[in-house]
């Protein structure tokens, strides 16, 4: 991020102190968070010197105390969305350089680094499409070969899907920030079809098959629409994404609810409605295309059977289109 580049002399010394014991012994105690917090903060904006710092001190350390990956998600999401213009965008620029600060081998180190890509998609209105798509390899991976940020050091088994893998990807998927917001993408889908295949009959967590269902189904038939929303909206948006009724029939008609009453949809760009020919378009985007069919039946004949998975999402299928089977 060269635009953002300063020079040393804009980091305090206090706060280079801190930093350069904490990277030394691998460790930080809360009251030098809190230091580092009061530092930081001390300018009303973390600068660039400080954020290479912090990135730094997580390399360096052995163990994330809660206070410090609260701190370094908050501080350097901060940083990211708000400390270039325009704010509440991340651009490829900031997307190498994040990749470039996290991605070690093709994987991250932890949990806190997850955890700020996914705040990142939440908080920002916009933010590069492989950012996502490399948040979502880590968790697959994870999955397949029980090494990850989400698998407790090695310690849980591979070849499953545990309850907080599933919420970590529909939260990657269902965030706001992207260029379609609350749209699943077809390697997205592709990704789920990947990962169910690869743990039928396995110690799922029952988040999995919800996600599986939505996250396909949305791809097929989700109303999609291209303008970022507003922070009001986006928060909406997460709240009825996030929605863990026990039935997962009738989403897309609850989806056409919100957006006609002007919940949701309406946020896409303005405060304005956009008219009686929303729910049109909502409904015109549940009908399967022979593209979207094609490509369903490919999934579905590729693993030579009807699977549980399978049969649950042409359910789903089926009651949303109002087809009876």
């Amino acid at each position: 991020m060269a635009s953002q580049t300063r020079g040393l002399d804009t980091m305090s010394m206090h706060f280079r102190e801190i930093a350069e014991q904490a990277a030394a012994d691998g460790t930080i105690t809360a009251v030098e968070i809190l230091a580092l917090r009061r530092e930081g903060w001390a300018s009303g904006r973390i600068e660039p010197v400080e954020a290479e710092a912090l990135f730094v001190i997580n390399d360096r350390m052995a163990r994330h105390a809660r206070e410090w990956s609260d701190f370094f998600v908050e501080a350097l999401g901060e940083f990211i969305i708000n400390g270039v213009e325009p704010k509440g965008y991340v651009d490829e620029t900031q997307a190498d350089w994040l990749i470039a600060k996290i991605d070690h081998d093709g994987k991250l180190n932890s949990m806190t680094e997850l955890e700020l890509l996914i705040r990142l998609f939440e908080r920002a209105k916009s933010v590069p499409d492989r950012l996502r798509e490399f948040a979502l390899e880590q968790i697959e991976r994870a999955v397949l070969t029980g090494q990850g940020p989400t698998r407790c050091g090695g310690s849980l088994q591979k070849g499953n899907v545990t309850g907080a893998e599933a919420k970590l990807m529909r939260r990657i998927m269902f965030s706001s920030g992207s260029e379609r917001p609350a749209a699943v993408s077809r390697k997205e889908a592709e990704l789920l079809y990947r990962i169910k295949d690869a743990t039928l009959g396995a110690n799922n967590s029952p988040e999995w098959k919800r996600l599986f269902v939505q996250g396909v189904g949305n791809f097929l038939m989700g109303f999609n629409s291209h303008t970022p929303l507003s922070r009001e909206r986006a928060a909406e948006l997460e709240s009825f994404m996030n929605d863990h009724s026990s039935s997962i029939g009738g989403f897309f008609g609850r989806m056409a609810k919100h957006a006609v009453k002007g919940t949701m949809f309406d946020g896409f760009g303005s405060d304005e409605p956009e008219g009686p020919g929303l729910e049109v378009r909502v409904d015109e985007a549940r009908e399967l295309t022979t593209s979207e069919k094609t490509w369903l039946e490919g999934k579905i004949d590729g693993n030579a059977r009807v699977d549980e998975f399978d049969q649950a999402l042409l359910d789903f299928i089926a009651e949303e289109t109002g087809e009876t089977r």
